[in-house]
């Protein structure tokens, strides 16, 4: 695993085989940072959730690249240790991860953020609800994003708060949005 950009641009961390996750490949995650700071936002100061942590690849991306705080959260035990092992080694303490499961921390109402990004496992039961789950839960705040991984057998585009899609080979993200608040002028 390997951050693309930032602060920690470079570093690689050797995730264990025996490890269930499939992380977001280096290409897309490259591919999706490039889209979200040229068209969405900047990551500077920024108050980031990432779901499905999985290796932590996300969540050390967002730490690296300037984000103010990171929560990952993960389910599974050994991978929640192996990223508080990476940002013990990086000196971090920007990113606060947890031991939880995603849905009943979405239900629990973990404050609101800047950017969320969430990689369920493709296969994920329930994974068309994550993104009503969020806006219901107002996770996100009025002028964040919200990015879902997940496979070509889901399609978000009839979401109403969906804004655009980008496919990097078997790899897919559908971004959300509250709809822009800005009024026209009246002429």
């Amino acid at each position: 695993m390997r951050v693309i950009s930032g602060i920690y641009k470079r570093r690689r961390f050797d995730v264990p085989r025996s490890f269930k996750a499939r992380p977001t490949t280096d290409f897309a995650k490259e591919n999706l940072f490039n889209v979200i700071t040229n068209n969405y936002m900047d990551f500077d100061d920024t108050k980031a959730l990432d779901l499905f942590a999985g290796t932590g690849s996300i969540s050390i991306e967002l730490v690296s690249r300037g984000c103010a705080e990171v929560v990952s959260v993960e389910k599974d035990r050994a991978h929640y240790r192996f990223i508080c092992k990476i940002m013990q080694e990086v000196g971090t303490e920007k990113c606060l991860p947890i031991c939880a499961d995603v849905f009943k921390f979405i239900r629990g109402g973990g404050g609101t953020y800047d950017f969320i990004f969430a990689d369920p496992p493709y296969e994920l039961k329930g994974i068309e609800t994550i993104p009503d789950l969020i806006f219901e839960n107002k996770l996100l705040k009025e002028d964040g994003l919200f990015v879902l991984e997940h496979g070509k057998q889901n399609s978000f585009e009839g979401h109403p708060y969906f804004v655009d899609k980008r496919v990097y080979g078997s790899v897919n993200f559908s971004f959300f949005q509250y709809p822009s608040t800005e009024e026209e002028p009246a002429v």
